[in-house]
């Protein structure tokens, strides 16, 4: 039976932060929020440069991860050597050109070489690498490159979609843009495989 807690009374939110990097940065978005002519003494402000500190800490915490480290932690022996294929799999990451928002979804498979991998732990490799200042060419290779040098696999593939809010909120201002990147090892390069790939992150099977 499942039962649920319906009395936020005992809600607590657990959430870590540094906190000298916290009032580092609390105080350089106060800066930022007067010098774009705010009043950060305005009763919806008050809170808003400690409420941006933790944000951006959260936002970038994948510098503080180990890719590799989280991969090697569920590495198992098995025989399989099809195709496996992870896709949707939602990405939020910020441009380090203007440190704004780029959001999508990466879809990745590999074909093992005698170890697979647990299957949640592709989605935490990109969270982890998306989590940092990015541009969308190098999130591609760098989660790529992680999977490839750690499982060993006979071939690695991504495709990441993904719209970016500088094209978006400024600059050229297209709405409807989505910009696709993918890298391929091994087996991939080969058109078979590749193209059954592409295939299958494209079809509607669930």
């Amino acid at each position: 039976m499942i039962t649920q807690d319906n009395d936020l009374t005992n809600y607590t939110r657990l959430e870590t932060y540094n906190p000298e990097i916290t009032e580092a940065l609390k105080e350089n978005f106060g800066e930022v929020l007067r010098g774009v002519g705010e009043d950060t003494d305005r009763e919806g402000l008050l809170k808003t440069p400690e409420r941006a500190a933790k944000a951006m800490q959260f936002l970038t915490s994948g510098y503080q991860m180990d890719p590799k480290k989280v991969l090697r932690s569920a590495l198992f022996s098995e025989e399989y050597s099809e195709m496996v294929l992870v896709k949707d799999i939602e990405l939020y990451s910020l441009c380090e050109h203007h440190i704004l928002p780029f959001f999508g979804k990466a879809h990745i498979a590999y074909i093992p070489n005698g170890h697979i991998v647990g299957l949640s732990k592709i989605p935490r490799v990109v969270d982890i690498f998306a989590r940092r200042l990015q541009v969308q060419e190098r999130l591609t290779h760098e989660i790529l490159n992680c999977i490839q040098d750690i499982l060993q696999p006979l071939g690695a593939a991504i495709v990441i979609e993904a719209r970016h809010m500088c094209m978006m909120m400024r600059g050229v201002q297209k709405q409807n843009s989505v910009t696709t990147t993918s890298a391929f090892t091994g087996q991939f390069r080969k058109e078979e495989t590749r193209s059954e790939f592409l295939n299958l992150i494209s079809a509607n099977l669930h």
